[in-house]
């Protein structure tokens, strides 16, 4: 790997393309590398882990909203929206949008963590719908995918958007739009073009994490994909973009991030070096916020230990300064505390996390999250004795680099109200590479078939999975294949209309 210094420039320093942050992205994802076999092997369970919480999520309404969207902008080539039949097909960049909120909607696929974070899966939609509507075959998917990974996993390790509350889909945009140049064998020049655009247009605030948390949080990765399709289709026609559009006077580092002073160091592949930037990812176990699967499983162990619940006066969870500050109560958030709060505010609530996962020993990705089961009255107890606060340590192996140390986990206080302290610590969710049950393809398997089980049928169940095993081989205009078909009674429904079906 190659370190590149990111700085911003004054209009006057007229910076060379090649010395742009865009072009050497560009440069990354037209280099024709092979894509290495344990790498294509983790990209398949990714397209399997993805399919799993997507077929999940198809009779929920901001998916059945995005899908009825997708399904009034018909293309006779196109891509396959999940849970249609195979033969519809609507125009590539609505069928990322209608698949990217339903792979996130659960917000239950992978994770990258880093000096930012992500959820690196969230680059297969757009690049599978476009591969879908060019004909291209299931190699250059590969290819395609394994770039998205690599440009967004090196932009979360040296650029943090958080600080600045800018919402990481920043990252996605420019991830998503190389990975589409990859795939379709696009020049430099043009994926360059493309990427400045996508990242011009998906620099969003950070207040769709924060608060009252919409459904925006699943459209949000969706909108970059669909954004990144946009802009290479556009870049192909020979339309430039603002540019230089990280390094600019008035670019994204001087006036989005840290100012005309600041300076970033992003790692990059070398010329004709592999794409393995995949293999650093990491799934959830769990249906919840990251840095809470550890969390869970510490909640799972600790519970035996404990007792009877009703005897707990305190529990404070000693850990990073992100999960203070996002899911802890270092957020501020009272509606990480308020029993009637969304779904999708519950899953960044850490303290309602650990109290389900303490009174119930599991964590299950719709019962978990229940109205009922929030507004239980032992549990409300139980979640407003929990607290969080940093801790330096947790804090410094968050942003470790060294994959020995890097952690996710934390301490947790537990204290009985006859004064007994029980104390515990857990550094990664027991699925994490170096967990304690690090997830292999048999658990994306069995995942899968989990979490469809009465949303497929078991013929389509094994038909996806043996289509997703054998992607390399897939020949071109075959992807289609890499769709899963619902019964109509297994979709939810949307609002009876909106603009573009109006009747």
């Amino acid at each position: 790997m190659a370190l590149h210094r990111l700085r911003p420039h004054k209009s006057a320093e007229s910076l060379a393309r090649e010395d742009q942050l865009a072009w050497k992205f560009a440069e990354i994802a037209a280099d024709p590398v092979a894509v290495d076999d344990d790498v294509a092997e983790m990209i398949v369970n990714r397209v399997i882990d993805n399919a799993s919480v997507a077929s999940a999520s198809l009779a929920r309404r901001p998916v059945a909203s995005a899908r009825a969207q997708a399904l009034c902008h018909p293309y006779r080539r196109g891509a396959a929206v999940f849970g249609m039949p195979h033969d519809t097909r609507v125009s590539p960049e609505w069928a990322a949008w209608a698949n990217g909120v339903a792979v996130r909607e659960l917000d239950y696929h992978d994770t990258f963590l880093a000096a930012d974070y992500s959820h690196p899966a969230d680059n297969i939609p757009p690049i599978l719908a476009v591969a879908q509507h060019c004909g291209l075959s299931g190699k250059a998917l590969l290819r395609g995918i394994a770039t998205g990974y690599e440009v967004q996993v090196n932009l979360v390790k040296a650029i943090c958007l958080h600080e600045h509350k800018i919402d990481h889909i920043a990252h996605l945009g420019v991830s998503a739009a190389a990975g589409i140049g990859t795939a379709l064998n696009l020049p430099t020049e043009t994926i360059y073009q493309a990427i400045q655009q996508a990242l011009h247009v998906t620099t969003t605030t950070r207040q769709s994490r924060k608060g009252e948390i919409s459904s925006w949080k699943a459209y949000a990765p969706a909108f970059a994909g669909k954004m990144a399709i946009e802009a290479v289709d556009r870049a192909m026609r020979g339309e430039g973009a603002p540019s230089p559009a990280w390094e600019g006077e008035d670019g994204f580092v001087a006036w989005m991030l840290s100012g005309p002073d600041a300076a970033y160091e992003v790692p990059l592949p070398m010329r004709g070096a592999p794409k393995r930037a995949i293999l650093e990812t990491y799934t959830k176990e769990h249906s919840a916020e990251y840095q809470s699967q550890a969390l869970i499983d510490l909640a799972r162990r600790l519970r035996g230990e404990i007792g009877d619940l009703r005897q707990i006066r305190t529990i404070v969870i000693h850990t990073s300064h992100h999960t203070h500050y996002v899911i802890g109560t270092g957020a501020n958030d009272p509606q990480k505390m308020d029993p009637t709060a969304s779904r999708e505010t519950l899953d960044h609530s850490i303290m309602y996390i650990f109290a389900v996962a303490l009174e119930d020993g599991a964590w299950h990705h719709e019962k978990s999250y229940a109205p009922e089961r929030a507004a239980r009255p032992s549990t409300v107890d139980l979640w407003h004795r929990i607290s969080t606060r940093e801790d330096p340590e947790w804090t410094r192996r968050y942003h470790s680099r060294d994959p020995q140390e890097k952690a996710f986990g934390g301490r947790v206080v537990v204290t009985l109200k006859n004064g007994r302290v029980i104390e515990d610590e857990i550094a990664l969710a027991d699925a994490h590479p170096h967990g304690a049950r690090p997830f292999e393809r048999p658990n994306y398997v069995k995942k899968f078939l989990t979490l469809s089980e009465g949303v497929l049928d078991p013929k389509e169940q094994d038909r996806f999975l043996n289509a997703a095993e054998n992607v390399a081989d897939i020949p071109e205009s075959g992807l289609g294949i890499l769709n899963f078909t619902a019964a109509p009674e297994k979709l939810g429904a949307a609002r009876p209309h909106g603009l573009f079906d109006w009747s």
